[in-house]
């Protein structure tokens, strides 16, 4: 499911200091885009302005790498990194920035740790993916939804029922889960993505509002 950023009005009138800035990230088939939607919707439902957005966009760069999910080899790799990075860079100036100094809470699905598990999977050194994103926004919470590259292919073909692209080979997400598996930054919280939805959209939120409960409190509260 593609996600429009020009279709995600704010809704609510509660704001968070700062913003909120959530993610998902994770294999293709994990279920993010169903999460980040029940997220969005329980997060209006208590009166907070959110804002649900996605990786690649629908921009320029963002239209130019969907193109590559047809057909991958028409640019090198370091080309393919370049325009997410293009993409990234526009997405955060137009639309995640804004909506944090705004107080909203963002909703991301796939952001930087995205590009570095799938750009490292197609040869690229992690750390230097790592290094080109480090002047965007850090998340306050990456959510790695987990499953078995197998069942992502399943789920891809069975559910969706489409074919999978040319990212979503078993071989290349066995290697895109194995560089998610290494990362270890603080803000990651992984959930099993094959359990229910019901279940997993419950640990979502549960780890979303501590989130919120550690921002929104303030010094002498309680």
């Amino acid at each position: 499911m593609t996600l429009a950023e020009e279709d995600s009005v704010p809704q609510g009138s509660l704001r968070i200091p700062g913003g909120l800035f959530v993610v998902f990230e994770g294999i293709d088939g994990t279920g993010k885009s169903t999460q980040l939607l029940l997220l969005a919707e329980k997060l209006r439902q208590l009166g907070y302005a959110v804002v649900a957005t996605c990786e690649p966009t629908n921009g320029p760069y963002g239209r130019m790498i969907r193109e590559l999910f047809v057909d991958r080899d028409t640019v090198s790799r370091e080309e393919e990194l370049e325009l997410f990075i293009a993409d990234r860079k526009q997405h955060v100036q137009e639309v995640i920035t804004p909506a944090l100094s705004e107080g909203s809470a963002v909703i991301c699905d796939r952001y930087y740790l995205s590009t570095i598990a799938y750009q490292g999977a197609n040869g690229m050194d992690p750390e230097l993916i790592l290094e080109k994103n480090e002047n965007f926004p850090i998340p306050d919470l990456a959510i790695i939804l987990e499953i078995e590259p197998a069942q992502g292919i399943h789920r891809i073909q069975n559910q969706r029922n489409e074919h999978p692209n040319t990212f979503e080979k078993e071989a290349n997400l066995q290697k895109v889960a194995k560089i998610f598996a290494s990362m270890q930054q603080d803000y990651i919280m992984r959930i099993n993505g094959s359990d229910s939805i019901e279940n997993v959209h419950r640990r979502v939120f549960e780890a979303v509002a501590k989130v919120l409960a550690q921002k929104t409190t303030q010094p002498g509260d309680g």
